[in-house]
């Protein structure tokens, strides 16, 4: 696997190299170029409404030296985080998760809440083939539908239904350039990286609901993650 290195609050994935990543991560989100994806924990407390996220963060990823790196902010400890692995004829799929379900959605419906909350779930896939930009989209696309595939059998039960997300989900795919156009359920590129996502997402889902359900027995608010 390639290195994941922790020094909370801060969650380093290290690509090995200088790839194509596709994100709506809050930092340098989009298609770029980049050597490593970044998780920065923080707590409600830490953001107020009035704050400019986005400079905040990248002031922080400044100080590391950092600039140029993809970024997600997670209020789930990323001491907590998961990591899978798979290969498929040839192709593998790296996905490290941190996932946080406290504002848990149904797609298509939304749940009221009296304060915003960080919880979210956060991926990232390093796949080992070159991809076009056509088939990095696609690659995304299968990576959100693991997430949604494994939440879902999480079974956490929302007023709306059952949850298929969170509310400020992200993820992050990154590639070698290359000609590959297609990344679909059919091909070894999305079997490798439907398994590796649906996998990291699972265990992660079920830490969390065994984290919060031991918070609840001992009478611990639980906020945040």
């Amino acid at each position: 696997m390639s290195a994941v290195t922790l020094a909370r609050p801060w969650l380093t994935f290290e690509l090995g190299r200088e790839m194509q990543v596709l994100s709506w991560a809050i930092n340098r989100p989009g298609f770029v170029m980049a050597r490593r994806i970044l998780w920065r924990e923080v707590r409600n407390a830490d953001l107020p409404q009035d704050m400019d996220v986005r400079q905040w963060l990248k002031g922080e990823l400044h100080a590391r030296g950092e600039d140029g790196c993809v970024a997600f902010l997670t209020s789930r400890d990323v001491t907590c985080y998961t990591q899978s692995s798979v290969t498929t004829e040839g192709v593998t799929a790296e996905s490290v998760a941190t996932v946080g379900l406290s504002n848990a959605e149904r797609v298509g419906s939304r749940v009221e809440r009296q304060m915003p909350d960080w919880g979210t779930i956060n991926i990232a896939v390093r796949l080992s083939c070159g991809l076009s930009q056509t088939a990095l989209i696609e690659a995304i696309s299968i990576a959100a539908q693991a997430r949604t595939a494994a939440i879902i059998e999480a079974g956490l039960a929302l007023p709306t239904g059952l949850a298929t997300g969170t509310g400020t989900d992200c993820i992050a795919v990154a590639a070698p350039m290359g000609t590959e156009e297609y990344a679909g359920l059919h091909t070894s590129i999305g079997a490798a990286l439907g398994a590796a996502v649906y996998d990291a997402t699972t265990r992660g889902a079920q830490e969390w609901k065994s984290d919060v359900g031991s918070r609840q027995k001992a009478g611990t608010e639980y906020a945040g993650s």
